[in-house]
C-alpha cells in the first residue's frame, strides 16, 4: 500500500527538478537542437533528458511502477502503477522562448488516475491533488470559478497540428466562442489549460488530437477542484480518446452543449 500523500510530495519536487534543468536550459536552445518528430510536432534534448531525470525518479519512488511517457524513454509497463508523463508539454513555446510550458506526471493505479502534478516552470507555479484530497496551488487549495454562464465565461483552446480532417468544426466552435464568451485563449500547453480551469483562471478548456500525456494529470487536478471533464460525446474517454472538454461545474453542461453543435469525432 503505497500513501499517496508522500508519493505527491515527492513528485511534485521530482517536477521541480526537472523544471530546474529545463529553465536553465531555456536560452541555450537553438535550430540545431530541434528535432521534428511529425508535422508542427518538435522535441528537443531537453524533452529527451528531463524525462530520462523523471523516469529515474519516479523508478525509485514506486519501483514496480511503468510508464507512459510521450519521448518513450521507457517501454516497461507496470501491472498495477503506471506513470504518464510530459516532461515538457509546451515545446513549441519553449523554443520560441514564450510561455508557458510545464512538467506534466500523473499516476494511474489500474484503469484510475489517483494523482496528479502539473508544474508550469515559468510561473514557477505546481499545481496538484490525490485521490482523497483537495487540489492545490504552491500549497493552497483551489477550486475552479463561479462563473455560470458561458457568456461571461473566458475559454481556452488548442490547434491539431498533425490532423485537419476536423478543421472546419473547430473553426466553426471557435467563431462560435469568440461570439459568444468572454473571449477565446491558445496558450499552447493543454496541461497548463487544465490546471487554469482548475484554479479559476478560465472557465473551460477544450482540444482535440491530444495524447494521454497532455491531459492526465491536469484533468484529474481540474476534477479535484470541482470541474466537471469528458470527451465530445459527454463520455470518459477523454485520457486516451484523443478529445477533451473541461469546465467549472456551472457551466460545464452549456460549454459541452455548444461544442456538440459543430464538433463530434466519437
Amino acid at each position: 500500500m503505497i500513501e499517496l500523500e508522500k508519493i505527491c510530495q515527492s513528485v511534485i519536487k521530482i517536477s521541480k527538478e526537472a523544471g530546474s534543468f529545463i529553465r536553465n536550459e531555456k536560452n541555450k536552445i537553438s535550430s540545431e537542437n530541434i528535432e521534428t518528430k511529425s508535422l508542427h510536432s518538435y522535441v528537443t534534448y531537453v524533452d529527451k533528458t528531463s524525462e530520462k531525470m523523471i523516469v529515474k525518479s519516479l523508478s525509485e519512488l514506486i519501483p514496480e511502477s511503468g510508464f507512459i511517457a510521450e519521448e518513450g524513454t521507457s517501454e516497461k509497463i507496470g501491472k498495477e502503477y503506471n506513470w504518464i508523463i510530459d516532461p515538457l508539454d509546451g515545446t513549441t513555446n519553449f523554443i520560441h522562448g514564450l510561455e508557458p510550458f510545464s512538467v506534466s506526471i500523473a499516476l494511474k493505479k489500474n484503469e484510475e488516475i489517483i494523482l496528479g502534478v502539473v508544474y508550469e516552470i515559468g510561473k514557477d507555479e505546481c499545481f496538484y491533488s490525490y485521490k482523497g484530497a483537495d487540489a492545490f496551488l504552491n500549497g493552497k487549495p483551489i477550486s475552479c470559478s463561479k462563473i455560470s454562464k458561458l457568456e461571461k465565461s473566458l475559454v481556452a483552446t488548442g490547434f491539431p497540428y498533425e490532423v485537419y480532417d476536423y478543421m472546419p468544426s473547430i473553426l466553426s466552435t471557435l467563431e462560435y466562442f469568440m461570439r459568444n464568451t468572454q473571449g477565446v485563449r491558445r496558450l499552447g500547453s493543454a496541461a497548463t489549460d487544465l490546471a487554469y480551469v482548475a484554479c479559476g483562471r478560465i472557465e473551460a478548456f477544450y482540444e482535440t488530437e491530444l495524447n494521454p500525456w497532455d491531459v492526465a494529470a491536469g484533468a484529474f487536478i481540474l476534477e479535484q477542484a470541482g470541474g466537471k471533464v469528458s470527451d465530445l460525446s459527454g463520455k470518459n474517454n477523454y485520457i486516451f480518446g484523443k478529445e477533451i472538454v473541461s469546465a467549472n461545474s456551472l457551466v460545464f453542461d452549456e460549454f459541452l452543449s455548444s461544442i456538440q453543435k459543430y464538433l463530434k469525432k466519437s
